[in-house]
């Protein structure tokens, strides 16, 4: 299949496929017009780089342990091959640290919101 069907097919845009492309994660053969063609199995692969990529990580990851996803009646999930267990938990402490450091800016901005003596209705 061709790339804009595979857009189509899985809901990406050829420019994110083009992308993938580029960082290793799909590796369409050329047709004799030099077009993209892409297998079945690609809608698949496809899927388990945005589960990867929705769960947060990036495609220097995804690209190391793309072999280790597989998609069944429940989504995509992870084998623990080597090592990624170890990446895995790194991302999460990345996680858990970003949320502290929303959490400090949210405490320091209703800070500033109270000693104003203005109240907003959002919080």
């Amino acid at each position: 299949m061709l790339i804009g069907e595979l857009a189509e097919r899985t809901g990406v845009s050829a420019r994110a496929l083009r992308h993938y492309e580029d960082r290793g994660l799909l590796h369409p053969t050329r047709d004799g017009n030099g077009y993209r063609v892409y297998a079945e199995a690609d809608v698949v692969r496809v899927a388990q780089i945005q589960a990867m990529i929705a769960a947060g990580l990036g495609s220097s990851i995804i690209v190391r342990y793309l072999e280790c996803a597989r998609t069944g009646d429940h989504g995509t999930s992870l084998e623990m091959c080597p090592d990624l267990r170890a990446s895995l938990d790194s991302v999460a402490r990345r996680l858990d640290a970003q949320q502290r450091e929303i959490g400090e800016m949210r405490r320091r901005l209703d800070g500033l919101i109270d000693s104003s003596g203005v109240h907003s209705a959002a919080r």
